[in-house]
């Protein structure tokens, strides 16, 4: 069925203001009065001429048909988009420690806010809401570190280093991987200047997940390990704070391990990762990696999966209590779900396979409707399926728009 004008008008209007353009700077880009923009949004006003389309497209960063088509409209708006990542890209390249002049001071318990926001958003793998605020948010956080002083400083430190995180995460998610080591690089030298073991131990973390990306495997343990050491003694005075840090390196570590086909190494990681979980306790703060037993198990999972042990990995995935995974966050639980795909897709149970996609997207939409790595998952499955599974399959595919 063709949309209405007024859906049309819509969509532009959302498009418009997810793009941040103020009314009179899109009604200028493309050559209309804002009087002319008001009535083609609210649908008083037809935009049918495909030339027009056209021009509105453009200016917005889109397709045609995600103004006209409504399946096209649905997958661009719960996707992030090549805009929204360069719009990263572009707040990456800025150093406002170069500007002239003092900056005007930002509300730091604010940024800290956002950023806390933008973290549980991440959380829950609503990745177009993070993509829409976060060049926003680190050219703040920049700003409220250049201001910052006395006792302020760590924090805002240590919400840059979240900010250069996301990015960071956000671009691999994605697979702009150069972008991401650079996001990642930022975080670390901004985690050194803090002198300050959480900021480090984080960003060490992205830093080696951005190496991995680059295939500098080896270089990305070997920074795991010797964060381990270098914050091992103070792990022991501070286990109520740094102990969920200090165990998600052990975790980043074997699942490196695995993807370099060191299968021995990635047991030795997962063991002092466990040791770690079994000292944990919930009360602990585990700044939002969720860490603890289930999430050790799950990324053992996943790294049996990278070392194509796709049998073991399943009979691994049996011991893990459902009930244990679906308290963890929607992202974790969403990645869980995508290695038990591969894992079903690799002993050849696509019947199986397709249920886990299923249930993936259901728990995370964005992760399997617009990630690359999911988009491989399904193209494999289209082709491996029959029957019920197939129709299945197929449907996932229509919303991620994955051609069969």
């Amino acid at each position: 069925m063709e949309p209405t004008d007024e859906h049309i008008g819509a969509r532009v209007r959302y498009w418009r203001e997810r793009r941040k353009l103020p009314r009179k700077q899109f009604a200028d880009m493309v050559g209309r009065s804002t009087s002319w923009l008001d009535k083609i949004e609210s649908g008083e006003r037809e935009l049918v001429r495909l030339p027009m389309i056209e021009r509105v497209a453009e200016a917005l960063g889109i397709d045609p048909a995600v103004l006209t088509d409504e399946p096209s409209a649905q997958r661009a708006q719960q996707c992030v988009d090549a805009c929204e990542v360069q719009a990263i890209r572009r707040a990456l390249a800025a150093y406002p420690g170069l500007n002239t002049g003092t900056p005007e001071a930002v509300d730091l318990g604010q940024v800290t806010a956002q950023a806390s926001y933008l973290d549980h958003a991440w959380m829950t793998s609503r990745f177009t809401v993070v993509a829409r605020h976060l060049p926003t948010l680190m050219a703040e956080a920049q700003t409220a570190l250049q201001t910052a002083a006395g006792a302020d400083e760590v924090a805002a430190y240590r919400v840059l280093v979240t900010t250069y995180r996301l990015a960071s995460s956000m671009l691999l998610k994605f697979e702009a991987n150069d972008i991401a080591w650079l996001a990642a690089d930022r975080a670390m030298h901004t985690a050194m200047q803090a002198g300050d073991t959480w900021s480090l131990a984080r960003a060490t973390r992205s830093v080696a997940r951005a190496m991995t990306s680059i295939h500098e495997q080896t270089q990305a343990i070997a920074t795991l390990l010797a964060m381990a050491d270098q914050m091992r003694h103070e792990v022991s005075g501070n286990a109520e704070q740094l102990l969920s840090l200090y165990g998600m390196l052990y975790l980043a570590a074997s699942i490196t391990a695995a993807g370099q086909e060191d299968a021995g190494l990635a047991r030795d990681m997962h063991d002092a990762a466990m040791a770690a979980a079994r000292r944990y306790e919930p009360h602990y703060n585990d700044h939002h990696t969720f860490f603890g037993l289930t999430n050790t198990q799950i990324h053992r999972v996943a790294a049996l999966v990278r070392l194509r042990e796709c049998g073991h990995a399943l009979e691994f995935a049996g011991t893990i209590s459902p009930e244990a995974v679906a308290a963890l966050s929607a992202e974790r639980q969403s990645n869980y779900l995508l290695d038990l795909t591969e894992a079903h897709t690799g002993v050849g149970n696509y019947r199986q396979a397709v249920r886990m996609l299923v249930r993936a997207e259901q728990i995370a939409p964005e992760e399997v409707r617009c990630r690359p790595l999911a988009h491989g998952l399904l193209r494999s499955l289209l082709g491996n399926t029959t029957g019920e599974s197939a129709q299945l399959a197929r449907q996932v595919a229509i919303r991620a728009g994955v051609e069969a």
